[in-house]
């Protein structure tokens, strides 16, 4: 793995929710990231309205961004032709903006590896030279 990482929705809700079963298990791989993770608005978008019924959490999310323990790169207006793209050649497993536009940076940082719980869709999706991202927690570490 070379860092930085992407932080998908999953687990950065299960890091601010100690409701959420992976809580323990994503908050200890956050802390064994070096630099902070890479995400975007569409993921923190999703986030907030995840955690709309746990006030404190999203403001913890919002602390985070300002101490920069999460980077928020933006998408630009050249994104919407790739996120256009991405969304219809996925459009069978029912792919959500925030995974388009992670893989979208994923292209353009030259990012591998994604920090997410949706191991199902993120196994599948493809980068434009075929290669596909590797995974973060491994799925022997992550139950749940």
């Amino acid at each position: 793995m070379i860092e930085p990482v992407l932080l998908d929705t999953g687990p950065l809700v299960a890091c601010l929710s100690r409701r959420d079963a992976g809580h323990q298990r994503c908050l200890k791989q956050l802390q064994r990231l070096k630099k902070p993770p890479v995400t975007c608005w569409p993921v923190l978008t999703e986030a907030v309205w995840l955690l709309r019924t746990i006030p404190k959490a999203v403001q913890t999310l919002f602390a985070m961004v300002r101490a920069r323990e999460i980077r928020i790169a933006s998408l630009g207006d050249d994104a919407s032709d790739y996120l256009a793209k991405f969304l219809e050649q996925y459009n069978s497993l029912h792919t959500d903006l925030p995974d388009a536009a992670l893989v979208f940076l994923a292209e353009r940082e030259a990012i591998d590896t994604v920090f997410t719980l949706d191991r199902k869709d993120f196994s599948i999706y493809r980068l434009t030279n075929g290669k596909a991202l590797q995974i973060i927690p491994e799925a022997a570490t992550f139950v749940g």
